[in-house]
């Protein structure tokens, strides 16, 4: 039987879910309080400020980076298939926290453009130590990058274009890779 969430992970999944829904805008204290089912002072216990948030959603989003670097890392199938195969996977923790942080970063949140600088770094460092061509490893990542936002978009076509025939991408991945 799992545990039922704390207050502190309920607060930063609050502000996470506000933030993807409704944007950087919407997602006030009082709003997350109320999402969480806290009263504005729990919240604050645990969170000072929309800053002490925003760097609740960051964390959340470097724990779930670094637990797919490691999956990635040392996937069987080699880091770029797997980044490719995993740019389709949309409702995570990790595309929850992405696109949270994300939202900060469009609202002009230096702290998450940095740590969303370090997440794709995360992911390129991988996909340059297997494929050694920088220009292909940067193929590679702008492949699953366009694969991410198609599956991500609402609408039939969006989800399913590209992701119903994946091997035959994920074949494409692996020519790229080997020159031919």
């Amino acid at each position: 039987m799992s545990r039922p969430p704390l207050a502190k992970e309920k607060i930063v999944d609050a502000y996470a879910a506000l933030l993807c829904d409704e944007g950087e805008r919407a997602a006030t204290i009082e709003a997350t309080a109320a999402r969480a089912g806290v009263s504005k002072g729990g919240l604050l216990y645990h969170f000072a400020s929309k800053e002490a948030l925003a760097q609740g959603v960051i964390e959340g989003l470097m724990q779930a980076q670094a637990q797919d670097l490691e999956r990635m890392g040392s996937a069987a199938e080699g880091a770029s298939r797997y980044f490719v195969r995993t740019s389709t996977v949309i409702g995570s923790d990790l595309d929850r926290f992405f696109l949270a942080v994300l939202r900060l970063a469009q609202a002009g949140h230096e702290t998450s453009i940095e740590a969303l600088d370090a997440v794709h770094s995360g992911w390129l460092d991988l996909i340059r130590a297997e494929v050694q061509d920088k220009y292909v490893a940067e193929t590679i990542m702008l492949i699953g990058e366009g694969l991410y936002y198609q599956t991500s978009m609402p609408g039939p076509w969006s989800q399913g274009t590209f992701a119903k025939d994946l091997e035959h991408l994920l074949d494409q991945v692996e020519r790229l890779k080997n020159g031919s």
